[in-house]
């Protein structure tokens, strides 16, 4: 799959649904995430750049690590290394806080904690354009909210924070789903997942990775969670 241009300094590469991005700077380049069976996304990023390529975890779900050998630093969420098993002992971690500002030179971005999906769940904000790159918690295809350390109280409070930012935000750049959404998705999620809390949505059932789950149809995207939700 070749790398698609977003605009003249943004890429994205998406293999069965799920994405990863190349962000160009004046003096680095970002990979934001490395993809599932991807294995050389950094190999792939010199067919776009000579630029010093670093990588930001957007969280550590498989399908987002893919490539994460090929670095010797990977930024991401303290919170997060609780699910992050590093692919060398060597690897060093840059722990990204909220507010914390990545600087790619003539390109600025800002992390903003999304707790719920995951505990150290992030996404960057992109301070020239205005584009969102939000990982999975915001998306109109399916959110994972069931296994261990899904929380979706917090994933609730965690979008209704985002809202701050709204005047700031252009479009949602997800790794799975439709690209962009537009940010009238953060309202519609915190309703569905609202209406999922106070049992005012009946779920169908699915089998994910050997066990039940609910599917909860919240109208823009689908919410899986554990069954004894």
């Amino acid at each position: 799959m070749e790398w698609k241009k977003i605009d003249h300094s943004t890429y994205y590469h998406d293999e069965e649904g799920v994405r990863f991005f190349l962000l160009l700077g004046s003096k680095e380049a970002l990979l934001i995430d490395s993809g599932m069976k991807t294995q050389n996304a950094k190999e792939l990023a010199r067919e776009i750049t000579d630029l010093s390529i670093r990588l930001f975890n957007t969280h550590a779900d498989p399908d987002h690590i893919g490539s994460n050998d090929e670095f010797d630093e990977v930024m991401i969420n303290p919170a997060e290394l609780v699910n992050y098993k590093k692919p060398h002992p060597s690897q060093k971690i840059v722990p990204i806080y909220d507010g914390d500002i990545i600087d790619l030179g003539d390109r600025k971005l800002r992390a903003i904690a999304l707790p719920g999906h995951t505990p150290g769940s992030t996404a960057l904000l992109d301070k020239n354009t205005g584009m969102l790159f939000s990982g999975d918690p915001i998306q109109d295809g399916r959110i994972f909210m069931f296994g261990e350390m899904r929380d979706i109280s917090a994933y609730i409070h965690s979008l209704r924070r985002l809202k701050e930012y709204r005047d700031e935000i252009t479009g949602i750049y997800a790794n799975h789903g439709s690209l962009p959404v537009d940010f009238s998705i953060v309202d519609k999620l915190i309703e569905g997942a609202l209406r999922i809390e106070r049992g005012e949505i009946t779920p169908s059932k699915a089998d994910f990775f050997g066990q039940t789950i609910n599917v909860y149809d919240v109208g823009v995207a689908s919410l899986l969670c554990n069954s004894e939700k």
